[in-house]
């Protein structure tokens, strides 16, 4: 049987941390849907199509590896994509906590679902989209936060629209 599992996020933008975790979940599932979730509330720095070439940036063509955009919840998508597995990446205990809530929220609406929290790489613990979107506000540089391709995307971006 086909093991797969759902990571979710907005991905504006995909960060190292974010690499870091969908390669260990391709160490760990034959398949990854990647759910670059939409969230009608939040105003993404980013287009979905400008996510979406930045995680073909970061990862290529893997044929393990399938992105999809979605704006339902996590627990709806999970039966969609006929998988339990939900892999959470975790990088603190204030992550730890606001998932284990978003958790048992999910778990009332899916209860085949299975979390896997999959602890952040050490040196990447500093890393956050939010950083880098501020770190873009402010001029600073990115790269400590972003791949060498997705940096160079996100600054062609930054260069047409001034």
């Amino acid at each position: 049987m086909k093991r797969k599992c759902i990571f979710a996020g907005t991905f504006d933008p995909v960060t190292k941390g974010h690499e870091a975790l969908i390669g260990q979940c391709l160490q760990l599932f034959d398949e990854v849907v990647i759910a670059m979730m939409v969230n009608p509330q939040k105003q993404p720095y980013f287009t979905l199509e400008q996510r979406r070439e930045m995680l073909k940036i970061a990862f290529g063509e893997k044929s393990a590896l399938r992105v999809v955009e979605f704006s339902g919840t996590v627990a709806e998508l999970l039966k969609q994509e006929d998988t339990p597995f939900y892999v959470r990446g975790i990088r603190n205990t204030v992550d730890f906590e606001y998932e284990n809530a978003n958790y048992f929220a999910s778990k009332r609406l899916n209860a085949d679902m299975v979390p896997i929290y999959l602890p952040c790489p050490q040196e990447f613990l500093h890393v956050s989209s939010s950083m880098v979107r501020s770190s873009l506000q402010f001029g600073t540089p990115i790269s400590d936060y972003v791949s060498e391709g997705v940096e160079a995307y996100i600054l062609r971006l930054q260069q047409s629209k001034n």
